[in-house]
């Protein structure tokens, strides 16, 4: 008799996403060279990399609808400077792990996607 696998489809969660994000970027820079160009970068990527997890959550809780879309604007800022951070890491070879560094370049992108569609969004209301 075979095992079968139950497939449990996950509901969709922007704020889990991030902080999964925010994990992969910290697993990232933990296993940076020990480098001033690593360190440098690595420390940039840290702030900007897990700065929108914590800003999603005050977005979530605006005051107003201009509070919302402020906060939301801050964490697109944040992850369009984490993208162009790793982007630089993979061109410059910094990291032993390139794989995760070329995932890290695609979420970066598609939550930057998602972020511009949402304050759009908001905008539009």
């Amino acid at each position: 008799m075979m095992n079968s696998e139950v497939i449990v489809e996950k509901k969709y969660d922007l704020e889990d996403r991030l902080i999964d994000f925010a994990v992969s970027v910290i697993k990232l820079v933990e296993s940076l060279p020990n480098t001033k160009s690593a360190t440098h970068l690595g420390g940039q990527l840290l702030r900007s990399g897990t700065s929108p997890s914590l800003n999603y959550g005050e977005a979530k809780s605006g005051e107003s609808k201009n509070d919302f879309i402020h906060k939301m604007k801050v964490c697109l800022k944040e992850l369009r400077e984490s993208y162009n951070c790793l982007r630089i890491i993979d061109r410059a070879k910094i990291s032993p792990d390139e794989q995760l560094v070329l995932y890290l370049i695609k979420e970066c992108n598609e939550l930057i996607a998602i972020f511009v569609k949402s304050i759009v969004t908001a905008l539009k209301k």
